[in-house]
């Protein structure tokens, strides 16, 4: 699919069918705009998919570029600069496989203000998809605020009783999180400029990347920038927003805040904190593990003695994403591989989970697994879909979970940099945790004795619910049985992150040591050969 402009059409095409619905006043327009936008942008991705070459490296630039480089005036290096690369490839599919999901799932379950929702539910796509495009750091910034604002009115408008607190809380963390990075990015544009761009202040992302933070600032900058996708993950123990936003967000809201919005933490970090700041990265590898095992079983646990159930699935996510920043910080091949795939992982199984539950809110307006059971017999379609997705949740060999489990705990076990083979032990037990809450939840709601009347007079999936739900378990199984393509498509960015971590590392070291590194070790040049006739020899007398 060779189409001019192609990463910036999918950027911007949800924002244009926003734009759209808000002059249209039917409701049955509205939301067939944007079911058909959502649904042409994730067509249009398919080429970015198809147009990928994972055998081109992406060293000295991304693919399928895109630069508006007239934007600020020449004293500054700041520009429209989008592409795909293997690590944003497989998030921005994510993100518009999600978009017409989401739309399908909000059929019938928002019911006021239609014009509105979706008008944000297509801006939100934007943001995101800018966010994992960009290779500009202010216009990073920009769409990674840009997502706040539709969020904050999803929760705050259609969300539940608690929601204003909910939404509030979700962006004072966030706010304050990404206005320290703001202040990083001018303070690290400003150094790298003077040092690597002749001045200029920039905020290119390659430009940055030749820019060897010296150790005396590393520490503060990483600490701004970490903090602030820490926040986003999140990462214990600033995750408490996310249970709060999670229960109070519709279904469509919590979709896209587990599937796609949490990633832009972990993508932060993966993009940004490790090859900018890779002696510090290392240093505190030990410091983010650890926090990292904390967050798998506390959220673990705590999911086990969640009465409700989409509360539930929100603690579980704290639970996998500390498996993503424990794959992320122990440096190595595989772990960073199962990183990536996890996030990918996380975004169908808890996307699933989280349109589960909001299909039996929709039916019986309660949340609660006690209110439930037995409910098997009635909605056995429903209830296949949600055992095939807790098992994917849980890691169950054959399906998406285990390859990204498996690939982070191999790889940690193997980290010289975290070397703590008891600490990767506990983090094991987070995958048992794991099959314990979450089938305590499938029996609670669906198994044992169908206590009301209620229960048994339940709906079974309709086609619109059957058909968002087939695509989502499809990729369960294929990710769980043949995961090879996606992963030969990050493998050459991950490989190359890796291997300009250690050898930013090791150049900043030597700088800080005074030692000269290899690139900069004087050559010997061999002196110019003697002229002929400089040329004397002496001979001894012959004897006679």
């Amino acid at each position: 699919m060779n189409i001019p402009y192609l990463t910036s059409l999918v950027i911007f095409l949800p924002a244009f069918g926003a734009l759209l619905t808000l002059f249209l006043r039917r409701a049955t327009a509205i939301r067939w705009t944007a079911l058909a936008t959502t649904t042409a942008t994730f067509v249009l991705s398919i080429g970015l998919f198809t147009g990928y070459d994972p055998t081109v490296s992406t060293a000295q630039a991304p693919q399928l570029v895109d630069i508006w480089a007239e934007w600020l005036p020449e004293a500054f290096d700041v520009k429209y600069f989008v592409g795909i690369d293997g690590l944003s490839l497989l998030l921005v599919m994510l993100t518009t496989l999600l978009g017409p999901i989401v739309v399908l799932s909000s059929w019938t379950y928002i019911q006021e203000k239609q014009k509105g929702y979706y008008a944000l539910l297509l801006l939100l796509q934007t943001g995101i998809t800018g966010v994992f495009t960009s290779f500009d750091l202010f216009l990073f910034y920009i769409f990674f605020e840009l997502t706040l604002i539709p969020m904050y009115f999803i929760i705050g408008i259609w969300g539940g009783k608690e929601r204003i607190y909910a939404a509030v809380k979700f962006v004072i963390y966030t706010l304050v999180g990404s206005l320290l990075m703001l202040v990083g990015i001018l303070y690290l544009g400003y150094a790298a400029g003077e040092a690597v761009n002749s001045g200029i202040f920039t905020t290119d992302w390659y430009t940055l990347l030749e820019y060897n933070v010296p150790l005396a600032t590393q520490g503060w900058l990483f600490a701004v920038f970490a903090f602030s996708f820490a926040i986003k993950v999140p990462l214990f123990p600033v995750h408490t927003w996310l249970p709060d936003a999670h229960v109070q967000a519709p279904t469509g809201g919590s979709v896209i805040l587990a599937g796609v919005l949490l990633k832009m933490g972990t993508y932060g970090l993966l993009r940004f904190c490790l090859p900018f700041f890779p002696n510090v990265a290392q240093s505190y590898a030990g410091l983010f593990a650890v926090i990292a095992v904390i967050g798998i079983i506390y959220g673990a646990l705590v999911a086990r003695v969640q009465d409700d159930a989409k509360s539930l699935v929100a603690y579980s996510s704290i639970s996998h994403l500390g498996f993503v920043v424990l794959g992320l910080f122990a440096f190595t091949p595989e772990a960073m591989q199962g990183a990536v795939i996890q996030m990918i992982n996380h975004g169908l199984s808890t996307g699933a989970l989280f349109l589960l539950v909001g299909m039996l809110y929709e039916r019986r307006h309660t949340r609660m697994m006690d209110d439930y059971g037995g409910l098997a017999t009635a909605v056995p379609i429903l209830t296949t879909f949600m055992i095939i997705s807790v098992l994917a949740s849980a890691g169950l060999p054959g399906l998406n979970g285990f390859v990204g489990e498996f690939l982070i705990l191999l790889g940690a076990f193997q980290s010289t940099v975290i070397d703590s083979p008891v600490l990767i032990a506990f983090a094991t037990t987070g995958v048992i945790l794991a099959a314990v809450y979450l089938l305590h939840m499938v029996y609670r709601t669906f198994f044992g004795e169908l206590t009301e009347a209620a229960n048994a007079q339940m709906a079974d999936l309709n086609a619109r619910e059957f058909g968002l739900m087939v695509p989502l378990i499809v990729l369960m199984f294929v990710l769980g049985f043949y995961p090879t393509p996606f992963l030969q498509q990050t493998a050459p960015t991950t490989d190359f992150l890796l291997e300009t971590v250690e050898e930013k590392r090791m150049a900043i070291e030597a700088q800080a040591n005074d030692e000269p590194t290899t690139a900069e070790t004087p050559r010997k040049v061999p002196s110019a050969p003697l002229e002929a006739e400089e040329v004397s020899i002496d001979l001894p007398d012959e004897t006679p």
